[in-house]
């Protein structure tokens, strides 16, 4: 039984494969070069990457509180007033005014 060939990436011209095609360098693999690819690039000194931040966060952060506030607030508001009438009504009936109207216990 024969050994599999060893697919390498150097540059030898061997044929390799097996229908005998030459791979060429890494990278190169035969196919055809592709044109009307442009890429453009700036240099670093011109670059702003933090440009426009601070007015977009003020911005964004308005529209999106404003988006959601009908959504958390409600609960809230309802949460902090039971609190409240919670407490109020605990630190009666621990009174005396509390204890004597309900006479000590409450179910």
């Amino acid at each position: 039984m024969r050994p599999s060939q060893i697919l390498r990436s150097g540059g030898g011209d061997a044929p390799i494969g097996k229908y005998e095609k030459y791979l060429g360098s890494w990278g190169n693999l035969g196919s055809q070069t592709q044109r009307g690819v442009v890429s453009y690039s700036l240099s670093a000194n011109r670059q702003r990457p933090l440009a426009g931040t601070l007015n977009a966060a003020i911005f964004n952060t308005f529209r999106r509180f404003s988006g959601q506030v009908f959504y958390f607030a409600p609960p809230l508001i309802i949460g902090y007033f039971t609190l409240q009438w919670a407490i109020e009504r605990n630190e009666y009936l621990n009174s005396k005014a509390g204890i004597a109207e309900f006479g000590g216990g409450e179910e």
